[in-house]
This record gives C-alpha cells, structure tokens and sequence, in this order.
C-alpha cells in the first residue's frame, strides 16, 4: 500500500513538472491538414508455397475456383480436374494508401485468411491487385509473409502461439496509380486540432497571425470553432513552404480538468487543470474469505454396509481495517495527490473515492471511467 502511494506521489510530481515546463508544444504535434490523410486499399489474392496448412478444397469452394481461374489464366487448364492441394490459401490483402503517395514507391500490406487455412506460415502471396472505394486498382501487392504466430497439429495434440492465420509483408505492394494532386494548388487549408479546445484554437490563429504579421505584413489565420483554424497562403510563397512554417511555431495547449480511470488496471491520470473542493473523506474495507476443505470419512474395517462419504469442512474470516478520517482538497496537482497519499489507499480506493467524489460534486472535472 505504502510502495503505491509512493509511486502514485512520484509518477503525478514528475507529471506535474513535466507540464509546467514542456507544456508548449510545435502546431504540428497537436494539428492535422484537413483532407490530408491516408486511404484504405484491398485485394483478394492467393498463398500459396504453405506446407500443409492451407485451405481444405471442401470446406473452401471460393480457393479452389480462384486456383483454377489463375492457372487458366497461365494456360493451364484444370476445370475437370479434381484439386485437393492444401498448401494453398484464400486470403484478403490490405494496406493504408499515402497521401502524396508516387507510382513506384513501395508499401507495407496486411494478409489475413479467409478460409479454413490454419496458418500461413512460409507462405507467398502471388500478384494480387489491390483496389479502392472507387474500384480503381491503385498497387500491386506480392511477396512472401512474415508471420508472427506458429501453428502445429500432430495426432493427438496440437500447439499454437500467437496468430499464424495473419502475417504482413513489408514493402510488398508497388503503388501503380496516384491520387489526384491538389495540394500545390490550395489556396487556403484547414488546421484540425487533435483535442478540439477553443482557447487551444484561439491560440494557434493568434500564434499563426503573429508570424505571418511580421514575416508577410498581413494577418492569414482564423479561429473557426473549437476544432478547426483556416489559413490563407500567401501568394509569394509555395504551399508546402508555408505549411512548414506554421507547423513549426510553438504553441501553449489548454487542457480540460479530466480524470481518466482504468478499473481493469487500476490505472489513474489526473489533469494538472483538477480541482477538489474541500470534503472529509474516510475509507475501510472489509476482506471476507471463504475457504473449502472437503474431508474423507472412511467405514471401519470389514463393515458390511458401510460407504465412503465426503464431508464438507467450510472455514469462514472476516477481516476489516478501519479508515481514518482526512480531509482532502486543493487547487493544484500536488495539494490533491499529498491528500491521497495520506488515506494510503490501493488503486481500487483511489478509483471508489474520485467517483463518490464526483457523485457528491466535491470533484471539478470530468470524470472518465474505462
């Protein structure tokens, strides 16, 4: 309990200096270029190369007609044949497209299986066309995968680690189509904040217009609301240029009061912006343990009727500590974790005290419970 509070008083100082002196931050770090982002691209393709663990023609229709489809397509024709390979899988092929993404560059893809395969493990995946929202085939994706897991089957047991039905595959797609390139031709762009905040909002166009004020003579940012900040780029000066000038300039973030709890971990986070309005707090807990000892009673020797019974043996302890009464409140991070420390509580009685806290309205933040 003691070695808790010691951490929970070291790791909530540190933070607490942490904000005080690094709490400004580059408009990069806390910003996102509205329409700049990624795009999500798929494919359906074939492993093949696997020793054994691919999918059952049976159980997996659409593996043995995609086998037939591509070796017709190499000239080879197989429709009467009868196919029961397992060392080939049906799989989905994904990856994240670029923005700004040029043809020719290579990309990282996921691979996962789609039927019955148990796992794809020195597998390769054969030339799989890789297709956006619009049906346009973007990239190319081939190569052998790197899988994580393992997965081993022998008669009478089996053995498994991690997941051996995914892999990825570094560089595996080469990107053959670009997006449409309207970046250089903007005139104006939008700043979404990461944690929309309106004085954070307010901060950036003021920092951004004090720039621009004295490097261009004219004011090029507005506040729009509390989750975006619109530019203007000046015409003397090329768009990415520009960007890079405003992503550099530092800013001082405004943080909501929040107290973030994990009940599973027992993790808590408390903003340095948290008020506690003064209240008494006590806290006690009680501990009952129930244990079980079955006990075997036995007949006495050469008994004609007698029958081995068990007996329940049930023990029951209670233990109950008592809690003292202190009163906790404060302005700041180091007055509220100084009036935590003092109960000496667990995780679970931190968590318990902030919620009747906050039910009572003594805690002035939002209370977030995961």
């Amino acid at each position: 309990m003691k070695t808790f509070s010691r951490c929970l008083a070291a790791a909530l100082c540190t933070l607490l200096l942490a904000t005080s002196v690094n709490a400004a931050v580059r408009i990069k770090d806390v910003t996102s270029l509205e329409g700049m982002r990624d795009n999500q691209i798929i494919g359906y393709g074939l492993v093949v190369g696997l020793k054994g663990s691919g999918d059952t023609m049976r159980n997996s229709p659409f593996t043995e007609q995609s086998l037939q489809s591509m070796l017709d397509s190499m000239g080879v024709n197989v429709r009467n044949a009868n196919l029961r390979t397992r060392n080939v899988a049906a799989v989905v092929v994904t990856a994240n497209f670029p923005a700004f993404v040029k043809k020719g560059t290579k990309i990282d893809i996921n691979v996962a299986s789609l039927g019955d395969a148990s796992s794809l493990s020195g597998g390769t995946l054969i030339a799989t066309p890789m297709m956006g929202s619009d049906g346009k085939v973007y990239a190319v994706a081939q190569g052998g995968l790197a899988v994580a897991g393992f997965s081993e089957q022998g008669a009478a047991q089996s053995l498994q680690e991690g997941i051996a039905t995914s892999g990825m595959i570094p560089n595996g797609a080469i990107v053959e189509r670009e997006l449409a390139d309207e970046f250089i031709n903007l005139r104006s762009f939008v700043l979404q904040l990461t944690n929309p905040d309106f004085n954070t909002s307010v901060r950036i166009a003021d920092a951004i217009n004090a720039f621009t004020r004295e490097r261009y003579g004219v004011r090029l940012a507005k506040e729009r609301d509390f989750r975006s900040v619109v530019l203007r780029k000046p015409g003397k000066v090329s768009a990415t240029r520009f960007i890079a000038q405003i992503e550099g300039l530092v800013i001082q973030p405004d943080t909501p009061a929040k107290v973030v709890v994990d009940e599973r971990t027992g993790t808590v986070v408390i903003g340095n912006h948290v008020q506690i309005s003064t209240v008494a707090v006590t806290y006690g807990s009680m501990v009952v343990r129930i244990t079980e000892r079955p006990m075997a009673s036995q007949p006495e020797p050469f008994s004609e009727n007698g029958q081995t019974v068990v007996l329940p043996d049930t023990s029951i302890d209670v233990n109950q500590d008592g809690g003292s009464l202190s009163i906790i409140g404060g302005t700041d991070l180091q007055t509220i974790v100084s009036g935590l420390n003092r109960i000496g509580l667990r995780p679970s009685g931190v968590i318990s005290i902030l919620q009747t806290m906050k039910t009572v309205g003594a805690l002035q933040a939002e209370l977030v419970i995961q």
